[in-house]
């Protein structure tokens, strides 16, 4: 007899609500009432007012279809707000989806994000079992497993403390411990053991593992370390914009995330036909690709990177000078500068038509998106510039081999370096 899925999906889809209006964010349900009955209202006495309500709909996943089974890790991947959290928190019941159905066989425990599943003014021994009550174990069965939940935490001296007062990482250290060791029959885990030190992710990645192959626990996993959902993981999902892009063994799913990430949507012959550019139009950049110079399918931490720039001139171009600014596309800060005239190399002379490339030493960005603005100048003057010429993500790689890189909330660059104690 086969036994039923864990978990099964059917046409997911969850939407929520965003005012219009600038400055506004996500409505309440009470505020999505009243928006739409005091809309009803105003144009019940204002006609010809029909159609602005002040709200338009996100869809944050769509028409998401699939089963895990009983006892597997499954990894989920995708760029961020591609619907990965939203989908946690529906398998965690946190929020309701708004179109289709989730079957869930069994209690959950989720370990979603730093501040959620504790009380904050109760201690860490309080926190430990209010939350097994709230899945359901009577107080011996949480006495039971109190002091492995605390010796894996490695939180004792700390047990009587209000957790509000913990750091981040012993709040994560015990909020797993504690999701891992009270016997839920799902488990769901998003980013936030980055949040630990190294030793405590390689332990908490190691008792993953142990729930789902010894105890026959169902995982699911988000993460944006690749290594570990190859390793770690029996299958995976792939999400962009909401939708389910690819599903399969976790080196397909992964191989065809990072091909996403490089491809980028504004390279090659899109550049040539972009209105939005400025310049005298004397000479223009017609294509512009960027990779790892070293030949791996993805930009990581610390690649060296190969860009290639395309251009064509009505003439020879005299004294003609290249530059492509690489930005974090978040918060739009310059990350890197490349100047034809700054390095040198190139010859007074060039050709009408040809083709530039440009490679760098170890980059050192730390993960996340990046875009670049591509410039020619022919003598000084400007011929031609492109914002955002082409977009990439700096994947993470584990480049330290700690299982620690700091992401682009901590800094916008990384370097090797080494510490010692000299006194």
């Amino acid at each position: 007899m086969v036994s039923s899925p864990a978990i099964r999906v059917d046409n997911l889809g969850k939407r929520y609500l965003i005012r219009s209006d600038q400055g506004a964010g996500y409505l309440t349900l009470r505020e999505a009432v009243y928006a739409k009955v005091g809309g009803l209202v105003r144009r019940a006495g204002r006609p010809g007012s029909e159609g602005r309500s002040g709200v338009e709909e996100f869809w944050a996943l769509r028409d998401v279809s699939l089963e895990v089974g009983q006892g597997q890790i499954v990894g989920f991947v995708g760029r961020n707000g591609a619907g990965k959290s939203t989908l946690l928190k529906v398998f965690s019941r946190i929020t309701e989806p708004t179109t289709g159905r989730v079957v869930l066989q069994g209690r959950v425990a989720s370990l979603l994000e730093v501040g959620t599943g504790f009380h904050p003014e109760l201690t860490g021994r309080e926190n430990v079992y209010l939350n097994g009550a709230i899945l359901g174990m009577t107080r011996r069965e949480i006495g039971a497993k109190f002091d492995e939940i605390v010796a894996f935490a490695e939180v004792e001296r700390f047990l009587d403390t209000p957790v509000k007062r913990y750091s981040s990482g012993m709040y994560v250290r015990l909020a797993f411990a504690v999701a891992a060791h009270l016997d839920p029959d799902i488990l769901v885990v998003d980013e936030v053991l980055a949040v630990g030190d190294a030793a405590f992710q390689k332990k908490c990645l190691g008792k993953i593992g142990e729930v789902a192959s010894e105890e026959g626990r169902t995982v699911l996993f988000v993460s944006h370390n690749m290594a570990a959902i190859r390793s770690l993981c029996t299958s995976a999902h792939l999400l962009d914009q909401g939708r389910l892009a690819a599903s399969g063994s976790p080196d397909h799913v992964v191989d065809t995330y990072l091909k996403t990430v490089t491809d980028a949507p504004e390279s090659a012959e899109s550049i040539r036909t972009r209105t939005d550019r400025s310049g005298d139009g004397t000479a223009t950049i017609v294509s512009a690709s960027i990779g790892d110079a070293d030949g791996a399918p993805f930009i990581s931490e610390m690649s060296r990177i190969r860009l290639e720039i395309a251009y064509e001139g009505e003439t020879e171009l005299m004294n003609g000078q290249f530059s492509a600014t690489i930005y974090d596309s978040g918060k739009e800060i310059g990350l890197l500068s490349l100047n034809s005239e700054a390095v040198g190399g190139l010859p007074e002379r060039l050709p009408p038509r040809g083709t530039l490339v440009c490679v760098t030493d170890p980059i050192g960005f730390t993960p996340g998106p990046c875009h670049v603005n591509l410039s020619l100048l022919r003598g000084g003057i400007k011929a031609d510039y492109v914002r955002r010429g082409i977009t990439f993500d700096v994947i993470e790689t584990d480049v330290f081999g700690t299982g620690k890189t700091p992401d682009r909330d901590w800094a916008l660059t990384i370097s090797r370096h080494t510490w010692s104690l000299e006194s």
